[in-house]
């Protein structure tokens, strides 16, 4: 059973960046569609940015210029770099990697980033 791992969540004060990492527990097939999720206390889960393999991300208006999804080389960690963080944009993080091909769909269990001065 594949699980992905996110890390690199924190305390950051507002106009600080972070820069959260998610990588499987064993190797899976690169070419998937990787994307972030954030859940806040009281609200629903909503959709950060999309990176599908090889091609041009997509965001969330609230993170565009803000926000950056990419992976690394070995194709085997998806990163997500987040800027000019707000206290709006505190909530739990969450890794999703989708292999549509093999109908495989793999969740994190989150990692937690607090904007707060």
């Amino acid at each position: 059973q594949v699980h992905l791992v996110e890390s690199g969540g924190g305390l950051v004060q507002p106009g600080g960046s972070l820069r959260l990492s998610c990588a499987p527990s064993r190797s899976i097939f690169s070419v998937n569609i990787a994307s972030w999720y954030r859940q806040a206390p009281g609200k629903e889960r909503e959709l950060v940015g999309t990176a599908p393999f090889r091609e041009t991300a997509t965001y969330a208006d609230f993170a565009k210029d803000r926000f950056t999804i990419s992976r690394n080389k070995a194709l085997d960690t998806v990163f997500l770099q987040m800027n000019d963080l707000r206290s709006e944009d505190t909530a739990r993080y969450y890794c999703n990697i989708r292999i549509p091909s093999r109908g495989l769909d793999y969740w994190g269990e989150g990692t937690l980033v607090t904007v707060s001065s």
